[in-house]
């Protein structure tokens, strides 16, 4: 596999022509305390039709990249300063407002985390549902519903057609998420990113929305972006992992070979937080010291530095590049794992 040709990130290209190349990627806010690098110099590639899982704790860039890739930041007080989001050899940061907009919805589809702050409330669901296949594929509002209708069938919606005309506040959490996926799927997008689409909901209806998403995308061969901050949940759902702390990616690699084994510290300490359910004797959790990085305030060297137990001065010092360490696999430390 070659890389990318400097330095930047290092980050893996993959073979052929991938559906979606992030490169550089720098998004910043101004603040009370200065300016908050959220996302620094972040690169990597989404093939059609794979999962790749973005995991990372709170403040970590992850969704604040997820939201960077659609131009979603709110500007002010945040900006998108470098870099290019190439989809389909297109630079989503290049384009107008008018052709901007025109991506979101259709070929790029987006699943927030707390759909009640992302459905309008004085919308009925039908209307919601089939609002972007109207506007977007322009069919008649009938074909538009009878479009939603099968939508809200297939996310597994009972009696699909009557709960049209219903209005969010009368579905539950779970029934709320469905909806949002059905959203998702209503102009058959290429690249869904779904931010922590499972964060309010119990554990039986998480298994339940996460299966429903990874089978829904493979039967309409999407690509999927899953963030999320639980390596947990994405071990029966990601293709690939891309692990972020502080703004930066510290490793990405297969998920198959991350599981078995993780090459930097902050990812190991995130597999020594997941219960174990093989039965194996002895195990137990293990929190990662420590707090995460200030991003107003990240050290000169490796954002992990203060919490690692492998530092060295030249961890302090320098910033380390994302390397390879394997077929496909990639991390950013110094210590050798």
């Amino acid at each position: 596999m070659d890389s990318l040709p400097e330095p930047s990130t290092g980050a893996p290209r993959l073979a052929g022509a991938p559906l979606l190349q992030v490169r550089d990627l720098v998004t910043t806010f101004r603040t009370d305390r200065g300016k908050v690098v959220a996302v620094d110099r972040v690169s990597f590639d989404v093939a059609a039709g794979e999962t790749v899982a973005i995991v990372g704790e709170s403040g970590s860039g992850k969704s604040v990249t997820a939201l960077s890739i659609l131009r979603l930041i709110p500007n002010p007080p945040g900006r998108i300063e470098q870099g290019e989001v190439l989809f389909e050899g297109r630079d989503l940061l290049k384009l107008d407002d008018a052709s901007i907009r025109a991506v979101r919805g259709d070929s790029i589809a987006m699943i927030f985390q707390e759909p009640m702050s992302s459905l309008n409330p004085a919308l009925t669901v039908g209307m919601q549902v089939a609002e972007p296949i109207n506007l977007h594929r322009k069919r008649s509002w009938t074909a538009a519903f009878a479009r939603a209708r099968d939508l809200l069938s297939k996310v597994s919606i009972p009696d699909a057609g009557s709960r049209l005309g219903s209005y969010p506040h009368q579905f539950s959490g779970g029934m709320r998420q469905r909806v949002m996926i059905a959203m998702a799927l209503a102009c058959d997008p290429k690249l869904i990113i779904a931010d922590e689409p499972t964060t309010a909901l119990d554990v039986t209806v998480q298994a339940q929305i996460l299966a429903l998403l990874k089978q829904l995308t493979r039967e309409s061969k999407s690509a999927l972006i899953l963030i999320t901050h639980d390596l947990g949940v994405v071990a029966r759902y990601a293709d690939r992992v891309v692990v972020m702390y502080g703004g930066r990616i510290v490793e990405t690699a297969p998920a198959a070979d991350l599981y078995a084994k993780p090459r930097h510290p902050y990812t190991r300490g995130l597999m020594a937080s997941i219960p174990r359910l093989d039965g194996e004797t002895g195990s137990r959790l293990v929190p990662i010291e420590g707090q995460p990085p200030d991003l107003a305030n990240l050290p000169p060297g490796c954002a992990f530095a203060p919490r690692c137990k492998h530092v060295s001065e030249r961890c302090r010092a320098a910033l380390p590049p994302l390397e390879a360490v394997g077929a496909r696999h990639y991390r950013a430390c110094f210590h050798d794992a």
